[in-house]
């Protein structure tokens, strides 16, 4: 259930896109597209963010109405995860035929299905980009260079749908993967949302400290092996526990096998098994590479 890389042909600049919901991603999708020479058209639920979004460049028309879409070719649902497929779902009465919907979600199996029955044009994505900030504000451009992007057709994706999208991850710059929405979904189970709950439960773990002073004295000394390690547990709360979820399944399967591993550890130090810990370290420490 590996990822396995594939190539498109550019596309054609006289495409209008259109961006439902102007966050960070979508932000950064319109400021990307904007430079490449597309038309980006943009929906956002609050006004002030669709003016902020036009008084700043980064898309030629925006509103909170999603009749604005009827004149994109290609639609981007930035939305939270919970609102992908209502919002496919309600784009289906302003889009002609032609137009390509696809997402940027972290999780695919159930809405990739969901919405490819609302909308035959459906393609399934993941740009797997983010800053520990959020919202358009946040936006830069180039966020998704050398980032993996990940499209997940399934036997009733359409080619043509599929090679437009994948042909506009290239032109951001992104390094393209194809998938099955099962194998991505346990895939970002295991790298991106095990590691949110590890990372939360590990401050929630300093936080239990029931000496005051130590406690205190482990957030004076805490550096950067602990930085790295917490950073993705101090993300946004919502974004984590959509991610929990919307891939269930997924997560505890992942976070079962997890906790098998230290059982394993923590067995090894009580049994003073140094030389068999020191091999699983090294191990660890030999495997690393492939996943950076």
């Amino acid at each position: 259930m590996s990822l396995t890389s594939i190539s498109a042909q550019t596309s054609q600049p006289d495409l209008i896109i259109g961006i439902v919901g102007l966050g960070l991603i979508g932000g950064c999708l319109a400021i990307d597209c904007k430079r490449l020479g597309y038309t980006v058209y943009g929906v956002a639920r609050r006004p002030a963010t669709t003016a902020a979004a036009v008084e700043q460049g980064m898309v030629d028309q925006a509103g909170c109405d999603l009749a604005l879409m009827a004149k994109a070719d290609l639609v981007f649902v930035c939305t939270p995860m919970a609102l992908i497929v209502p919002t496919v779902h309600q784009l289906v009465e302003h889009l002609p035929e032609s137009t390509i919907v696809t997402d940027v979600g972290s999780v695919k199996g159930e809405v990739v299905a969901a919405a490819t029955t609302a909308w035959p044009n459906f393609v399934g994505g993941h740009p797997m980009a983010g800053k520990a900030e959020s919202g358009l504000a946040a936006a830069e451009a180039g966020l998704f260079r050398d980032r993996p992007y990940v499209v997940t057709p399934i036997e009733t994706t359409k080619q043509v749908a599929l090679d437009q999208v994948v042909a506009i991850a290239t032109q951001l710059g992104s390094k393209i993967y194809t998938s099955t929405p099962a194998a991505h979904d346990r895939a970002v189970a295991a790298i991106s949302h095990l590691p949110v709950m590890v990372s939360s439960s590990l401050l929630h773990t300093c936080l239990s400290e029931s000496d005051f002073q130590v406690k205190v004295l482990a957030q004076q000394l805490a550096s950067s092996g602990f930085c790295d390690t917490s950073r993705v547990g101090g993300g946004n709360p919502e974004l984590g526990a959509m991610m929990a979820q919307f891939n269930r399944a997924a997560l505890l399967q992942s976070l079962q096998q997890y906790r098998h591993q230290l059982d394993t550890v923590i067995n090894l130090i009580d049994a003073e098994e140094w030389d068999v810990l020191k091999q699983r370290l090294t191990v660890a420490q030999q495997e690393r590479p492939k996943y950076l």
